[in-house]
């Protein structure tokens, strides 16, 4: 799935619901998605937190199919910046 059909399907989660900070997923080739003020893009910014992870895992994340600290753990997912805002992201996909 391009990421654009990605960003579109999470921005419609975002709907009614609060994201304080902002969020990159890098991945890699394929490109980034970024959320911020309550939208999600794939225009390329500074983020308060990035993860970087296959367009695959990033599928799997948001279909609840990976756990985010496993995959953390593993490898799958790499996370850099301020961690209190990914573990916001957490609470949003839970």
């Amino acid at each position: 799935m391009p990421l654009q059909k990605i960003a579109e399907s999470i921005q419609a989660g975002l709907d009614g619901r609060g994201f304080d900070g902002s969020l990159k997923f890098d991945c890699g080739e394929d490109g980034v998605i970024v959320l911020a003020d309550n939208t999600a893009s794939t225009q390329d910014r500074d983020t308060d937190c990035e993860l970087r992870l296959s367009t695959e895992n990033l599928q799997k994340l948001l279909a609840g199919k990976l756990n985010p600290m496993t995959a953390v753990m593993m490898g799958k997912i790499k996370i850099s910046g301020d961690m209190p805002t990914a573990l916001k992201l957490a609470k949003l996909l839970g």
